[in-house]
């Protein structure tokens, strides 16, 4: 999927997520609506996740994560909710991970909300690189709300 328009960059995703640098695993969001959030991330040299020149896979499940909380922090944001609730990986299944992407590669990450249930969510997170699927998961979220 090919977007031409960046809504947030790497710097205002920092505001959006509890993560912070070095353990950022998302750099630009692309899309997000009720239903599905598009982001990416450039995979660099120093990402605490590389070696031997690839992404590894808790990096791989990390940018899933903090894919589907960079679309809550945007939520919140677009509806002036000052506190963004903080989430958990409640569980992840069905994780398939087809290929490890090289540092210089960009990924695409596709989160899919399946259903949510008050503070419950599951997602369908689906990473590309070239267009070509590398990695796909469900992952049970629960969101602590003070």
């Amino acid at each position: 999927m090919a977007f031409d328009k960046i809504i947030a960059d790497k710097e205002h995703i920092i505001r959006l997520i509890p993560q912070k640098p070095p353990m950022v695993m998302v750099d630009k969001l692309y899309f997000s609506d009720e239903t599905r959030t598009f982001t990416g991330l450039l995979i660099t040299e120093d990402n605490i996740f590389c070696q031997d020149g690839f992404l590894r896979e808790p990096g791989i499940i990390e940018n899933i994560a903090q894919s589907a909380a960079t679309r809550v922090g945007y939520f919140c944001e677009k509806n002036n909710i000052t506190k963004i609730p903080i989430g958990f990986i409640g569980a992840i299944k069905k994780l398939q991970i087809f290929e490890l992407p090289k540092i210089g590669s960009e990924l695409q990450t596709e989160i899919i909300i399946d259903y949510e249930v008050f503070d419950f969510s599951l997602v369908i997170g689906i990473v590309r690189q070239d267009e070509k699927i590398i990695a796909q998961c469900e992952m049970k979220i629960f969101l602590k709300k003070d």
